[in-house]
């Protein structure tokens, strides 16, 4: 099917795009077998500011370099989960804070009958 946005020379070369191999292949041009980054973008059609920001976030990365989008490094995947289990665990204190004080409040207001 013909897609007008990926078509539109002024969309091309956009990071989207380009595969994860791809982008790995670029790289290993310029770190592995040494080409300038603006030659091993010439040949590979891309702009070379773009290939420059793809091997800083390379070198920067550790591994986990161009995983795609909404893929989180293990490291934010356990952030992502902490933050949730501390809303949770407030949500649950916040119920036992309205919880305790209600009852404290029913308890002044009981009347104690004594008979005399």
């Amino acid at each position: 099917m013909y897609n007008p946005v990926k078509h539109n020379p002024l969309n091309w070369g956009k990071d989207d795009d380009n595969t994860k191999e791809f982008k790995l292949d670029a790289v290993s041009l310029v770190i592995d077998q040494n080409y300038s980054r603006a030659e091993a973008a010439k040949n590979l059609g891309i702009n070379a500011q773009m290939l420059g920001r793809w091997v800083q976030e390379h070198r920067s990365a550790d591994g986990q370099a161009f995983r795609g989008n909404g893929k989180l490094t293990p490291e934010q995947e356990e952030i992502r989960k902490l933050k949730a289990q501390v809303k949770r665990l407030e949500m649950e204190r916040d119920i036992l804070k309205k919880r305790r004080h209600s009852l404290q409040q029913k308890r002044s207001k009981v009347l104690v009958y004594h008979p005399t």
